[in-house]
């Protein structure tokens, strides 16, 4: 069930994702296939590690370095639901050529996310997470199919109604 993540679960699957050699390969791992199972509900959890330094073995060819454990929870909120990058990092249209081969999109703006501190970045994502304009945000790339991003979007304008 989507609600049963809890903060230790999602932590000890990040850990398990942090032995992963290759940033490309995060998405393939079963701890990974677990994290995007929880689905949107798991978003905030995931947004608390963010801010985790802790060095991984995970390498990043298109960052030239290790991931940080918060970096990987990025890529996993990322691909659980496609963030706006220009609004929580401020860059727009980074080019996708420069790391081929790579679907983890987000890891192309973690440059610019560590450069404006992971705090930042946290903060402008949890205000995404809660506002108007992501009722109806399309990602640039979405994994899941048309009609389960309506239901989607259904679902969250009746949670909005209700709260008003």
């Amino acid at each position: 069930m989507s609600f049963s993540q809890t903060k230790s679960e999602i932590d000890s699957l990040l850990n398990g994702i942090s032995e992963t050699e290759n940033s490309k390969e995060i998405t393939k791992t079963e701890q990974a296939k677990k994290i995007i199972a929880f689905g949107e509900n798991s978003l905030k959890t995931l947004a608390e590690f963010f801010t985790d330094s802790t060095l991984t073995k995970v390498k990043s060819e298109c960052q030239e370095r290790n991931l940080t454990k918060g970096e990987i929870a990025i890529i996993m909120a990322d691909r659980i639901e496609g963030m706006p990058y220009f609004t929580v990092t401020g860059i727009q249209n980074c080019l996708i050529t420069f790391c081929e081969n790579n679907p983890n999109l987000i890891e192309y703006y973690l440059w610019a996310i560590k450069r404006d501190g992971t705090e930042k970045f946290k903060e402008k994502y949890l205000a995404w997470l809660e506002s108007d304009d992501r009722i109806e945000w399309t990602p640039l790339l979405d994994y899941k199919s048309r009609k389960e991003r309506k239901k989607e979007i259904r679902k969250r304008k009746r949670e909005k109604r209700k709260a008003e």
